[in-house]
């Protein structure tokens, strides 16, 4: 039966049609690098504040995430180029405006982008309709006026979007949707018009939440060399997607960095790996898988 906000028909992974990556391979695998910009003296929406921890200015924190764009982006590059990785950057579109060094570095490289929104203390929950509708214009301009490329996706600016956003989205010709964490596969996502998929993010391989909890980089990198093994051993059947999430203020300070060129080096070590990004996997998607998985589901969820 369906399931609050009925977005999603469910449907088990063990029960579906396989599906078969473009030459068998068994994960598509992609690198989420989230470059962000933050505000710093932010407007307060009335509904969530960016800086909680002290009246503003909060030196700390807007700092930390600043060394991100100073110097982390720079030493995360190195080890991205060394294996010859090709992300989709997670990308608060302020960055292109502001620093014009990164935006031409990610464009030399033919990387993918979908948005994360203008800053990353700006969020879509307060806003009307309308205001969310402009927000989508401004993001798909924004993308084309520095990249010449036609936006795709989304990960809502810090995971934040309204009932609304799904159709929204859809509507302004975006195909693909990172907020829905629920699984291993693309899977359509209902809207009123055109097409829709999740494709797989990840809060688990995630070094914000990890490492905020203390957790470190050899544990990162155990994680994510387990979460391959299981998802190259279930490909075999059933082409799986598995995401890495980076923030360079992390993962690209000195004593994490090592830990990175490690897993990269474990997953890309392995055949039957698609490093890819998620355009070419939800394009792929829709092409190959939509229409079928959509059938499928409703034949479960009648």
């Amino acid at each position: 039966m369906p399931l609050p906000p009925n977005r999603v028909d469910y449907s088990p992974i063990i029960e579906r049609p396989p599906i078969k990556w473009s030459n068998g391979e068994r994960v598509a695998l992609w690198i989420a690098p989230n470059v962000e910009h933050y505000e710093y003296e932010p407007e307060f929406d009335g509904q969530r504040n960016p800086w909680p921890r002290t009246p503003y200015p909060d030196v700390q924190q807007y700092s930390h995430r600043d060394y991100g764009n100073r110097v982390g982006f720079w030493r995360m590059l190195e080890v991205l180029d060394k294996h010859d990785i090709r992300c989709c950057v997670s990308l608060n579109m302020a960055v292109l405006e502001h620093f014009p060094e990164i935006a031409e570095a990610m464009v030399q490289r033919n990387w993918d982008f979908m948005s994360h929104g203008i800053y990353n203390t700006r969020y879509l929950n307060a806003y009307t309709e309308e205001e969310e509708r402009e927000f989508y214009r401004d993001c798909v301009d924004t993308l084309r006026r520095h990249t010449g490329k036609q936006l795709k996706g989304m990960l809502g600016p810090a995971i934040s979007g309204t009932e609304r956003t799904p159709d929204l989205m859809a509507e302004a010709g975006l195909i693909y949707h990172t907020d829905w964490m629920h699984d291993d596969q693309p899977v359509p996502i209902k809207v009123r018009s055109g097409k829709l998929v999740s494709v797989p993010y990840s809060i688990e391989l995630n070094d914000a939440p990890l490492f905020r909890e203390h957790y470190e980089g050899d544990y990162f990198e155990e994680i994510c060399k387990a979460q391959f093994d299981q998802l190259y051993k279930e490909g075999a059947n059933s082409g799986r997607v598995m995401c890495i999430a980076l923030h360079p203020y992390l993962t690209g300070q000195p004593h994490r960095i090592k830990y990175l060129d490690n897993i990269l080096s474990y997953i890309m070590g392995h055949d039957g790996v698609w490093q890819t990004t998620a355009d070419d996997i939800a394009e792929y998607y829709i092409a190959n898988y939509y229409d079928q998985a959509v059938a499928h589901a409703q034949n479960l969820n009648p």
